[in-house]
């Protein structure tokens, strides 16, 4: 005998959970509209897009999808949209796509921080801006920027602003060896030299406050409208005025993104022997190198201790490059 009638609700079959056919099979999203994002704001995107090939880009706010999981999107990724990319007030599409990067550049919270930060997607170019005073230049800062353009396989280019207030000769003849090319500029100053090292390129410009990146930017594109800020007569440092990353057009052509001020900027995840590769001539000094060789002045046996006259000053400078990954800017 069953233990319940027909009447009884007990015996009703239930419904099951999840009675749905699972599948592998997911949206190809072949016809998600390419963009490209632009600024990065708490969890709301800012993309540039074409309706139209050959229209002007146009802004359109969106959403990170579920299906993206944990992946990171930041400025410059290219990315593919879909839903409302009208760009009109009060609408929001998703982001369901994000093309490999060409480029990173990262860096860590500290030297022991295991956790990487990717600052920009897809840029060739590294602008490192500092002030020849007010606030004073901070090298190990402009080094460990370096490092970080040399580990992403970027172009690094230093901007010496604030010219009117000191000489840039020091700064010059400390990077000459590393064959990084320079623009000298103040406040006012034509910056069409400037403007032919970034045309066509998508380039990221950092430093820390102060330094004046965004009065540069603001001479760069006109109509950015940049926040400018001062320095603190007590702590000599400058003023946050960029809260966030973004990417603007250049009217000449490429793109040039304007990064917060920075005050540390971690290598923890730099290695040298990959840093050593960014300099061709010095790599093939240390092909017989022992095994676990870092190239620093106190390695037995390296082979950069066996450089020609002519390239002791370029090893000298590599070899400070990578001292400031162990200390503090």
């Amino acid at each position: 005998m069953p233990r319940y009638g027909e009447e009884d609700y007990e015996s009703y079959e239930r419904p099951r959970r999840h009675t749905r056919p699972r599948t592998k099979e997911r949206p190809s999203y072949d016809d998600a509209e390419p963009a490209v994002v632009v600024t990065v704001d708490r969890g709301r995107y800012t993309c540039l897009t074409e309706r139209v090939p050959g229209s002007a880009p146009h802004p359109v706010v969106a959403m990170k999808s579920r299906p993206l999981g944990r992946k990171g999107v930041v400025v410059g990724d290219r990315v593919g949209l879909v839903g409302d990319t009208t760009g009109s007030e009060g609408s929001l599409a998703r982001i369901v796509t994000v093309a490999e990067r060409s480029t990173m550049l990262r860096r860590t919270a500290d030297d022991d921080d295991p956790v990487e930060r990717v600052i920009v997607a897809n840029a060739d170019q590294l602008v490192v801006v500092t002030a020849l005073a007010d606030p004073e230049p901070r090298p190990r800062l402009i080094d460990r920027a370096l490092v970080a353009a040399y580990d992403a396989g970027m172009d690094p280019l230093l901007v010496l602003t604030k010219s009117d207030l000191a000489s840039p000769d020091a700064l010059v003849e400390a990077y000459r060896p590393l064959g990084v090319p320079f623009e000298v500029t103040r406040r006012g100053a034509d910056v069409s030299a400037i403007a032919g090292r970034l045309d066509g390129r998508q380039s990221v410009m950092l430093g820390h406050s102060g330094v004046g990146k965004s009065t540069l930017v603001n001479a760069l594109v006109p109509d950015a409208g940049r926040l400018t800020g001062g320095v603190n007569a007590v702590t000599g440092r400058g003023r946050h005025t960029s809260t966030s990353a973004v990417m603007l057009a250049l009217p000449s052509g490429g793109w040039i993104v304007d990064t917060p001020g920075i005050r540390s900027f971690g290598l923890a995840h730099v290695r040298p022997d990959h840093l050593i590769e960014a300099f061709p001539d010095l790599h093939d000094l240390t092909l017989d190198c022992p095994r676990g060789c870092t190239h620093g002045e106190s390695e037995p046996e390296c082979g950069l201790d066996a450089a020609p006259p002519e390239l002791e000053a370029r090893v000298g400078s590599f070899r400070r490059l990578l001292a400031s990954r162990e200390a503090s800017p």
